[in-house]
């Protein structure tokens, strides 16, 4: 999370929500950003992430849910629903979704902070996993940006590091190559998945025993890749 107040990103078209949620944010300690639309809210997302995000269904210019699939390509922080929408399976959507709760309009704003706080802890808890990830002869040092062999340090391209820590945080779960392209070259090449053959080749060379038949940096076929360490 931020080392400062923690950025919440607002995405309602609705100037009464932003009139009332964003005093309440910045009197909670929180800086509060504001977008109308979801184009504006998925730029804001990729253009500096925020600590969280409160996303509204009903948006101008796209369904909610469709502005959720398309920040989980390369946002990672938590995403929480604001909507007057009641139906129960609209709730269960945004869940599967990915998204970590669903607070239903009106609200009290009492009730919003506290599930805010929650998932931002929950998050919390996440980033504060364990900073050295050990695969055979491989230790990654998150907070260092180390990798080490065998003992000796593995020279790797600022992209090489990036595309291998964020597999290495993914605790042995398959990473999309949507995901990984937007975290790793941007959202502009989520479709780039060349990319990804190159890069991960370059880190099976580097890394591996026996690059042919790997045994950390595994491909899932047509859906992505992971990292499997001990």
């Amino acid at each position: 999370m931020s080392a400062h107040r923690p950025r919440i990103l607002v995405v309602d078209d609705d100037p009464q929500i932003h009139r009332f949620l964003g005093p309440a944010l910045e009197a909670a300690g929180y800086e509060a950003v504001r977008a109308e639309t979801a184009t504006a809210g998925l730029a804001a997302m990729a253009q500096r992430a925020p600590d969280a995000v409160l996303l509204d269904l009903g948006l101008p210019d796209m369904d909610g849910k469709q502005a959720l699939i398309r920040a989980q390509a390369f946002y990672d922080g938590p995403i929480l629903i604001l909507s007057a929408r009641e139906r129960e399976l609209e709730k269960i959507e945004a869940l599967d979704l990915g998204a970590v709760d669903y607070v239903e309009k009106p609200f009290r704003v009492g009730e919003l902070l506290a599930r805010l706080r929650v998932a931002l802890r929950q998050r919390l808890a996440r980033l504060d996993s364990p900073p050295v990830i050990h695969a055979g002869e491989i230790e990654i040092d998150l907070i260092r940006r180390l990798v080490m062999r065998g003992g000796e340090p593995v020279r790797l391209s600022p992209r090489e590091y990036d595309l291998l820590a964020k597999l290495a945080e993914a605790g042995g779960r398959v990473v999309m190559h949507k995901q990984l392209l937007a975290a790793v070259w941007g959202p502009a090449h989520v479709e780039d998945v060349q990319y990804l053959r190159v890069f991960v080749g370059h880190l099976r060379q580097k890394l591996e025993p026996d690059p042919a038949t790997p045994r950390h940096l595994i491909t899932e076929s047509g859906v992505g890749y992971r990292f499997v360490a001990d």
